[in-house]
């Protein structure tokens, strides 16, 4: 399999490690781990982070509470170049605004797409200036049909605003 990662949907850890070389290393302490690393058949290079999760809640004598976690950001020349100069942002979540690997199901890579996380936020905020205005008529006891023409009005005006932003 001498495909680019991105290709997949699915990456088997085992993959990663065949494939997977260390360019630099940017940081490794205890609790995180940051490096460049290079995709040996393809050429492409990642940023590659792994962080130490503790458990709280651990329970039972053979749980030690503790999972490593890794991702895998796709990087471009110009990051490459950037990160190891020192010149360009790696650290996660601030610098990491595009999809990505990470740990997922049965020991596989899967791509994470931080992007819903705007839209959500942006929904969430559509969904109360919605909520509002309706609250607002309802409290108006006005149910005429001029009323309900002019919610509508506002609803749809409230709309195209919230889309062209």
């Amino acid at each position: 399999m001498d495909v680019s990662f991105s290709e997949l949907k699915r990456v088997p850890s085992h993959v990663l490690q065949q494939r997977l070389e260390t360019v630099k290393e940017l940081k490794n302490d205890p609790l995180e781990m940051y490096e460049v690393a290079k995709d040996k058949l393809t050429g492409e290079h990642y940023l590659h982070y792994a962080y130490l999760h503790k458990q709280v809640a651990a329970i039972g004598p053979q749980s030690t509470g503790e999972e490593i976690f890794h991702q895998l950001l796709p990087l471009d020349t110009d990051d490459v170049l950037g990160i190891i100069v020192g010149d360009e942002a790696y650290i996660y979540p601030e610098a990491w605004d595009r999809a990505f690997l990470r740990n997922g199901p049965e020991g596989d890579y899967v791509w994470f797409d931080p992007a819903y996380t705007e839209d959500e936020t942006q929904s969430e905020l559509i969904g109360r200036r919605i909520q509002e205005t309706l609250l607002r008529f309802k409290q108006s006891a006005e149910l005429s049909p001029q009323a309900v023409q002019k919610l509508m009005e506002e609803l749809d005006r409230a709309r195209r605003r919230d889309n062209s932003e």
